[in-house]
């Protein structure tokens, strides 16, 4: 992966987020995206070595597209300004209906390497069963939360867009309120990766990753609602 040409491509599309701008440069895009696709099939590989559950994941179909969703959208800028995949499991349902946990990383144009793992924003049925998830399995979430592992590499849970109150349903004195009131359930470190070197990209993220697989494996056994299809 030839980073430099990556960061590179990413700011000058920040600074030129436009269709003219994208089509003069579409080779450029081509090649870095081809090299980013080589990335995350070998990262699915070591994934595979210890979550046997994503080792048959479509590369192609963990990589995000660069071009941006605009209908709803106040910013019209028709593209993204990084790099990024979600890994999960084959057989999971379409996020969007049903969420589940997924290992994810991005690479923007400042040289910023974010990666991590668990549930972004899930929809709301997939949230009330994660957070009756903690109150059913109380000890084994504490088990989580003590991870050595998952903390010297990611820390604490992100608690962005956490609820002042308990969510309707949860008591106030139930163990682990603090993270019931969260509506995310995802951990993340962010890597300089002007200070890192490339051949050891792969790798470096693949150990973070198993850092948090932990906190991976005790969503999986959350006993989700029923989804309307």
């Amino acid at each position: 992966m030839h980073l430099r040409d990556l960061t590179q491509f990413l700011k000058e599309l920040s600074e030129n987020n436009n269709r003219p701008w994208f089509i003069m440069n579409k080779p450029r895009y081509d090649i870095l995206r081809e090299e980013f696709l080589e990335v995350v099939t070998q990262l699915i590989v070591e994934l595979g070595k210890f979550d046997p559950a994503v080792k048959f994941c479509n590369p192609k179909k963990a990589m995000f597209r660069i071009n941006r969703d605009v209908r709803f959208a106040n910013d019209k800028s028709p593209y993204k300004t990084r790099f990024s995949a979600a890994i999960a499991p084959n057989d999971m349902r379409r996020p969007s209906k049903a969420g589940g946990p997924t290992y994810y990383m991005q690479i923007d144009g400042a040289g910023h390497l974010l990666f991590g793992a668990g549930e972004y924003m899930p929809p709301p049925p997939r949230l009330r069963a994660l957070r009756q998830h903690m109150v059913d399995d109380a000890a084994g979430f504490a088990k989580v939360l003590k991870n050595k592992r998952l903390r010297a590499t990611f820390g604490d849970i992100q608690n962005e867009g956490k609820l002042m109150r308990p969510p309707k349903g949860f008591a106030a004195d139930a163990e682990h309120i603090e993270y019931i009131k969260l509506k995310s359930f995802f951990v993340w470190t962010e890597v300089d990766l002007k200070l890192n070197q490339p051949e050891l990209l792969v790798g470096q993220i693949a150990s973070g990753m198993q850092d948090a697989f932990a906190l991976v494996s005790w969503m999986r056994e959350t006993k989700d609602e029923p989804v309307e299809e």
